[in-house]
């Protein structure tokens, strides 16, 4: 019978093709499957060769060359077994930027995992007052905390930053001017409206818009001023019968310089104050206020929008706080009140495993000298260039000894990301690998995605014709795993990426 290649399936040379597929025992010889079968059992590993050998078997059947050369489906077997790993996992980040969003944002301290798998592993007092037995509220215990930490009245906890903007957004336009009768003319009732100056409209990753947040928040947006310059009498101009909120934001992840204007918050707590409005301030990146890491000093802090009068203060947890995803709301025991008793909440509320990890977090930010040792984001802020350039020396001479590769000590930098601090730039060291790249890797993109595709997964940057893997964003205790995994890399085959499959880090990303 013909084949699509005009081959014959059951011919001489289809039949000796067959005989000569190696048995299922010479596949397992590959040393990475004998690898693989330590981490995924043995069981799971003959399953993936014979598999491997059935649709090359499969293959030449139907007259196509199937690849059959032991170390071919020993490869095969390998791609097998990794649709039986977690979708979700560790992942060593050599791209220097701190809080890469698609690689989690802020690691968690010892002390938050610790608390995290405390609760997690059976029950707890998520919303039982354990003194009287009755009904108590789930975020008693980080809204103490962080009243302590930001000076605040009252505080409360939802799933992020943008549901928190959007919960204060639906809360404070029920209050004054949030509700409106007929307009002068007869009309229907004015939508609330909050005024915020056209040079806070951001975006952030993923397409997150501020003005597509008021339109799910069901209020208008009421933009003032320009982008590089507005003045408070802009937003005392624009205040009307409609008003029911002003609203700053923070834009953390790009900056207008030059000639630019904008009030001061105490000002514009001021104007809010005497027109009876509230005022929101979203600062974004999550900062509490004295003892966070040096060199942020233009980020604005939760405590500095209280003392300037802000009735509610926005921010994340897991950006420059090194806490958990979620996003956090301070400011008048009033403000909260109305928070709490949006109908939303329930819908954006945190679990038990995120208020574990965020109050074991902040209980280490009120010491912030133990901070700065123990929360692995602070810890990577402050690490002293020379430190890293050392760490870097001693990876780059092992890449060379041992695996023959041209690697060297260049000087780069490393960025936050997510969305903070865009134009502070941190200085740091990284390792160069440029090529020519491991066997099989005939680019600098096909050797990063074969590094993302190993276990551990290291995530570098690719960069002018190099690879570059930035030590500041990786621990120590995770060097001997990088050098295994790049160890690897060099002796496994993957199919080239193709164009743009490395992760190009050059600059601050989210």
């Amino acid at each position: 019978m013909g084949t699509a290649n005009g081959g014959d399936a059951d011919g001489p040379d289809s039949r000796r093709a067959l005989r000569r597929l190696p048995a299922v025992h010479v596949v397992l010889g590959d040393e990475r499957l004998a690898e693989a079968a330590g981490r995924l059992g043995r069981e799971a590993v003959v399953g993936a060769v014979r598999a491997a050998i059935g649709e090359a078997r499969d293959g030449l059947r139907e007259g196509r060359d199937a690849g059959g050369d032991p170390r071919g489906l020993a490869s095969r077997a390998l791609a097998i077994l990794g649709g039986t790993r977690p979708a979700l996992r560790p992942v060593i980040n050599a791209t220097g930027i701190l809080l890469h969003t698609g690689l989690g944002r802020s690691p968690l301290a010892e002390e938050a995992i610790a608390a995290v798998a405390a609760v997690a592993r059976g029950y707890s007092n998520l919303e039982l007052d354990l003194d009287d037995g009755e009904r108590g509220r789930r975020t008693a215990g980080v809204a103490r905390l962080l009243r302590g930490l930001t000076g605040a009245a009252a505080a409360t906890v939802v799933n992020n930053n943008a549901g928190a903007t959007m919960l204060a957004l639906r809360a404070m336009a029920r209050g004054p001017g949030g509700v409106r009768g007929p307009t002068p003319e007869g009309g229907p009732a004015l939508a609330p409206e909050v005024i915020v100056s056209r040079g806070e409209l951001v975006e952030i990753g993923g397409s997150f818009r501020l003005p597509e947040i008021f339109e799910a928040a069901g209020v208008r947006l009421r933009e003032v001023g320009t982008t590089n310059r507005t003045r408070l009498d802009d937003y005392a101009r624009a205040i009307g019968p409609a008003t029911a909120a002003i609203l700053r934001v923070h834009p953390s992840n790009y900056r207008i310089v030059g000639f630019t204007e904008k009030p001061a918050l105490e000002d514009l707590a001021s104007l809010a104050r005497a027109r009876g409005l509230p005022l929101i301030d979203d600062i974004g990146s999550g900062a509490l206020g004295p003892g966070m890491p040096g060199g942020l000093a233009d980020e604005p802090t939760a405590a500095e929008g209280v003392a300037a009068g802000a009735d509610l203060v926005l921010f994340s947890g897991d950006k420059l706080l090194g806490g958990p995803q979620c996003g956090i709301l301070v400011g008048s025991a009033s403000a909260i009140r109305k928070v709490e008793a949006e109908p939303l909440m329930r819908a954006l509320r945190v679990d038990k495993m995120t208020l574990a990890a965020l109050e074991a977090t902040l209980a280490l930010i009120a010491d912030p000298a133990h901070a700065a040792s123990r929360l692995p984001l602070w810890r990577m802020i402050g690490a002293d260039v020379g430190s890293i350039r050392r760490r870097a020396e001693r990876l780059a001479a092992g890449l060379r000894d041992e695996l023959g590769l041209d690697a060297s000590v260049v000087e780069s930098e490393s960025f936050l990301g997510g969305g903070s601090a865009p134009v502070s730039p941190i200085p740091t060291a990284a390792v160069r690998v440029g090529p020519p790249f491991p066997a099989g890797s005939p680019s600098e993109s096909s050797w990063a995605r074969a590094l993302r595709r190993g276990d551990p997964a290291v995530v570098p940057r690719v960069s002018r014709g190099a690879v570059l893997f930035d030590l500041r964003t990786v621990a120590e205790a995770e060097e001997a795993g990088l050098l295994d995994a790049i160890r690897r890399s060099c002796h496994d085959r993957w199919p080239d990426a193709g164009p743009g499959a490395g992760v190009d880090h050059g600059g601050p990303t989210p």
